[in-house]
């Protein structure tokens, strides 16, 4: 089977547009006042949380030699399979060929912690308040790092979240077996240290030295001179319980060359439907599970905005206004142009504006080895 991870062509040799923070507000407010918006998310949004963005600068996609992990691949029953399965979560990768250096990479042990503990940045507050407000009654995001949830999860009940949001790839706060059991991932991850101590140290003494490897929006550390081969992913307790060895353990996220679920595509479907107009934001559109909803909407003739810093799969197509600013500069000041006084009267939204943190990930860590 052969999969290819989606890129963006950027030589097309055409201008860059540029637009200032004011008039892009203006745009944007006006865009959204009629309300009834679908709003449709990705990695970019999450940058200014210290998440890299998959292709923007820096991200993992941009590298021609980085090889995901493929659904396939993780599902195979062989030995071959359980290899991957273990790679994934503790993940080994092969560098330099000249000088066979070999580097090994925990995508998922040590990746995880920095995502878990991310937090929601301005981007992410301002977009709660239009939530909120019932300007964007439907959001649909591509990103599993539950940053939309975090934003408004003190204003709005579990269920009611899940009603007006949707996780288009999944999420990494989940973990289940093959046979269904799903655990939350926090609880897997304590699974893994007791099942691997030496690599629990490892971790405590990363988080006590401050260390901070290069985090990616999947969870992806790079470590150096280690191996994998001793790392132990557990046995279900439920199936050990039900007389079944099982240690395949799969995160609720979508992986290259995975279908989407039905149920997943017919809402995201749904909600592109149900709208008025669809604001797209901090996104390549790469991922077909995602520009299909802008073609979408292309074709029952909804207006179609999209915010991104860069290009992406949409640029040039008739129907589709892009603004190439970042969100950081704009959404905020969004809020209050749509609002107006209630932007500075009501506690709910006066609390979201004055929230959200703004650390986009430094440049390349260096690579951090057991031994650091």
């Amino acid at each position: 089977m052969r999969v290819s991870v989606p890129t963006i062509i950027t030589g097309s040799g055409a201008p860059k547009q540029t637009i200032s923070p004011a008039a892009a507000v203006e745009r944007i407010a006006d865009f959204l006042a009629p309300g009834k918006a679908t709003l449709l998310t990705g990695a970019g949004v999450s940058v200014a949380s210290g998440i890299r963005a998959y292709r923007g600068k820096d991200g993992r996609y941009m590298n021609p030699n980085y090889q995901p992990i493929l659904y396939h691949e993780l599902t195979d029953q062989s030995e071959k399979g359980f290899a991957f399965r273990q790679r994934y979560w503790y993940e080994f990768k092969s560098c330099s060929q000249s000088a066979r250096l070999m580097f090994y990479r925990l995508r998922s042990y040590l990746g995880y912690p920095p995502v878990r503990d991310a937090l929601p940045n301005t981007s992410h507050y301002a977009i709660a308040a239009l939530q909120y407000a019932s300007y964007l009654p439907r959001l649909v995001t591509q990103n599993v790092d539950g940053l939309h949830h975090k934003a408004i999860a003190h204003l709005w009940e579990p269920d009611h979240i899940q009603k007006q949001m949707l996780e288009l790839h999944g999420t990494l706060h989940r973990v289940h077996c093959k046979r269904g059991h799903i655990v939350p991932r926090d609880m897997f991850q304590d699974w893994l240290s007791s099942s691997n101590p030496q690599w629990k140290a490892f971790v405590d003494n990363l988080e006590k030295t401050g260390q901070k490897p290069r985090t990616n929006p999947d969870g992806d550390v790079e470590l150096e001179g280690v191996s994998y081969a001793d790392f132990v992913v557990p046995e279900c307790p439920q199936c050990t319980l039900e007389g079944q060895q099982n240690s395949f353990h799969k995160p609720e996220v979508i992986f290259f060359g995975e279908s989407i679920p039905s149920r997943i595509k017919d809402r995201s479907f749904h909600d592109i439907e149900q709208s008025e107009r669809v604001f797209v934001l901090g996104t390549t559109l790469a991922t077909y599970s995602a520009f299909r909803l802008v073609k979408r909407a292309l074709e029952l003739r909804k207006p179609v905005m999209l915010l991104n810093v860069g290009p992406t799969r949409a640029d040039g197509l008739p129907g589709v206004e892009k603004l190439e600013i970042s969100s950081s500069l704009v959404l905020r000041d969004v809020v209050r142009a749509l609002l107006g006084s209630r932007a500075s009267q009501d506690s709910a939204i006066v609390y979201l504006l004055q929230s959200g943190i703004h650390q986009p990930p430094a440049e390349d860590h260096k690579i951090i080895s057991r031994n650091t």
